[in-house]
């Protein structure tokens, strides 16, 4: 199977900056994309930010221009560097690892979709 880790949240200042990180490992044929998701609370989790494994990449309108997401690809790790900080950034980060697995008693890789268990962000004002 997989399994996503994050690691790197934390507290900080409002304008200041964080870098969290994602690695997936197991029995991982490919890997399509990797995403950071976050829910803050009393609301719905939001897609942040998503990289594909061509390299395209995708933000959610609020972190455009603040967020970078970049993967390595050897590594089967993904990270979000969170710039110009804002309180409403305050909320559990989630990584998302969608690709295809293989395993000994599989004919051919199968798809996956792994989650991490979260990591917090809290923007101090």
């Amino acid at each position: 199977q997989v399994q996503v880790v994050e690691s790197g949240g934390g507290l900080v200042q409002a304008g200041g900056s964080l870098t969290v990180s994602c690695a997936a490992s197991g029995s991982i044929f490919s890997i399509h994309h990797m995403g950071w998701y976050r829910q803050a609370p009393g609301k719905q989790r939001e897609l942040v930010a998503r990289i594909f494994a061509h390299g395209a990449t995708y933000y959610e309108d609020s972190v455009k221009g603040r967020f970078t997401i970049s993967r390595d690809n050897l590594k089967n790790t993904v990270y979000l560097q969170m710039n110009s900080l804002k309180t409403e950034d305050t909320a559990v980060y989630y990584c998302d690892v969608d690709g295809l697995l293989t395993s000994p008693g599989l004919n051919r890789p199968r798809p996956f979709d792994s989650w991490g268990q979260g990591t917090q962000v809290t923007v101090s004002s």
